[in-house]
């Protein structure tokens, strides 16, 4: 009996199903976040669209612990980039779930008998497909039957996309007879994804779907528009404030893409209204990253007068690096190109990075490749 006790105090005490394994925090130093995230005693919440993290790890098997305050949605990718398609989707729901990323049945399965393959240093991207609304997530733990490596570090290019719906990705993967739902929301085809893909850059994305410059979806003016939120850490959440100098990511160029929601429906802002919220968010997005730090703000296909108002409020600011570029109604159709409630799917959202790319080509210098815009 006694031997049998001690048998069992032994399993319990082991937390994997070998002797051999570890178990991380969500802030643990070997794991790389792209986006703006908080950590509190190891953990790392964060809420945005778009978020993602990087963990490198040599076993058979990875889990992942967490909690969310709603349900979000996840792209998974192993040993791979963020190209279009992920290895796998997770919802990411309630307290304390576990949640298998990729077990040593799926590993046996991808590599085969070779197993030096499925043994040998593997990296693994989860990227939060939906955005603030749908919830904050908590990481708290990873656990392989193996070791943690240090994941790769950052690009030095880092593109930050300011957005509404169009950068969040709503309706991407719904047919243009759907309704929004999560399910088919997904941040990682847009074209702010593409974008940053085309030029082998990180994207932060500071985005919600409906929010404008100083009126959101059929609202009122100044209720929680985007120079309200910029600073914050999480969406909707006025406290703590984003501290870009405690920061590894700094970013190169910061593409604004709002407009569509403040000329929705009936009331539509006076210019001078307007010029003064956007004037406050170029005023922001300068005081976080310096004077001559590059902005490039485009105005939306719906409303060619938003491309006048824009560009009037860019000159009155005062400001530098300031660059303009305008969609126009047939950047993308509206049939085979559309998703859910009139936004734009994967096919309309590549039409729109090959608009945005030869302008920040241009502004910053870096090279045009004949690489595939996907």
């Amino acid at each position: 009996m006694f031997k049998r006790l001690i048998l069992l105090l032994s399993v319990l005490l082991v937390p994997c199903a070998t002797l051999l394994c570890e178990s991380i925090k969500g802030g643990d130093g070997r794991l790389t976040y792209i986006g703006r995230t908080e950590v509190h005693d190891g953990e790392v919440s964060f809420d945005w669209t778009g978020v993602y993290v990087k963990i490198r790890f040599q076993g058979n098997s990875l889990t992942l612990k967490a909690s969310d305050t709603g349900k979000n949605y996840y792209n998974v990718w192993l040993d791979g980039a963020m190209d279009s398609a992920p290895d796998k989707v997770i919802k990411v729901t309630g307290k304390d779930t576990t949640i298998t990323l990729f077990s040593a049945t799926e590993l046996k399965a991808r590599f085969g008998k070779d197993k030096k393959a499925s043994k040998a240093p593997h990296q693994v991207i989860i990227q939060k497909r939906t955005e603030g609304s749908q919830g904050r997530t908590t990481i708290k733990e990873f656990t392989t039957d193996g070791i943690f490596l240090q994941a790769d570090t950052p690009s030095e290019r880092v593109i930050e996309f300011v957005g509404d719906s169009y950068t969040c990705g709503y309706g991407t993967e719904a047919s243009n007879k759907e309704h929004f739902s999560p399910e088919t929301e997904n941040q990682n085809l847009t074209y702010a994804c593409a974008t940053a893909r085309y030029f082998g850059a990180e994207q932060m994305v500071i985005a919600h779907s409906g929010i404008g410059v100083v009126r959101n979806y059929n609202g009122k003016l100044n209720e929680g528009n985007m120079p309200a939120r910029y600073q914050n850490v999480f969406d909707s959440e006025d406290a703590p404030k984003w501290n870009p100098g405690e920061s590894v990511l700094r970013p190169a160029i910061t593409v604004i893409y709002l407009g569509t929601n403040d000329f929705s429906t009936r009331m539509q802002p006076a210019e001078r209204i307007f010029s003064k919220g956007y004037i406050t968010l170029l005023k922001e997005i300068k005081e976080f990253y310096g004077t001559e730090h590059p902005i490039l703000c485009v105005a939306p296909k719906h409303d060619i007068l938003q491309l006048e108002y824009i560009n009037n409020a860019a000159r009155a600011s005062g400001l530098q690096n300031i660059h303009m570029m305008g969609l126009g109604s047939s950047v993308h159709n509206e049939t085979s190109d559309m998703g859910a409630d009139g936004h734009p799917n994967y096919n309309g959202h590549i039409k729109i990075a090959h608009s945005v790319i030869p302008y920040i080509s241009t502004i910053m210098g870096w090279e045009m490749t004949s690489g595939t815009i996907r």
